[in-house]
């Protein structure tokens, strides 16, 4: 795992994993990465280079939060261009066997006690618990792939194990 990683709190892709990510979250990346080198860090930069020009640099406010900020910057775009990098770009919509649970899949599942819920498995930079997108390394995600409709998974959770029955996988269309 990479420091930048941390810092981030980026969930991590396990070592020799492949960085698999849509092209819609590969795009919000690099829209990312060239805001910050294009637009904010130039922005910065005269701002630290007009401070630095006002005399004492040990008490200039706008001299020290702006150094701040240009190192913040500076390992942001590092770790968007390594994740970038490393990124394999897949399609949801070519998926071939559409009855399984892979990459891109949106299931909906059950418990023993809960009504459906429905998650979609995305790339680890596309997570977001609040679209109800998860990482293809997340535990609920490593224990519904390759799963069919009907099937009973086991995931293991902090309070134990829970069981999980597939009752739908859905892909984005095919285009023609």
């Amino acid at each position: 795992m990479d420091d930048d990683d941390d810092e981030f709190g980026a969930p991590p892709i396990p070592p020799g994993a492949p960085n698999y990510m849509t092209q819609d979250g590969h795009d919000r990346l690099r829209a990312e990465l060239h805001a910050l080198l294009r637009v904010e860090r130039p922005k910065v930069v005269e701002i630290v280079s007009w401070a630095a020009g006002n005399g004492d640099r040990s008490e200039n406010g706008d001299y020290q939060y702006g150094k701040k900020r240009l190192r913040e910057i500076d390992r942001r775009a590092r770790f968007l261009t390594k994740r970038l990098d490393a990124a394999e770009i897949v399609d949801p919509a070519r998926q071939t066997q559409r009855d399984r649970v892979f990459f891109g899949a949106t299931v909906t599942y059950i418990t023993a006690q809960d009504a459906p819920r429905r998650i979609t498995i995305l790339g680890a930079d596309e997570a977001d618990l609040g679209r109800g997108a998860v990482s293809l390394y997340a535990p609920i995600a490593r224990a519904l792939l390759r799963a069919r409709v009907g099937d009973a998974v086991t995931l293991r959770t902090p309070a134990g194990l829970t069981e999980l029955e597939v009752v739908a996988i859905d892909y984005p269309p095919p285009l023609v």
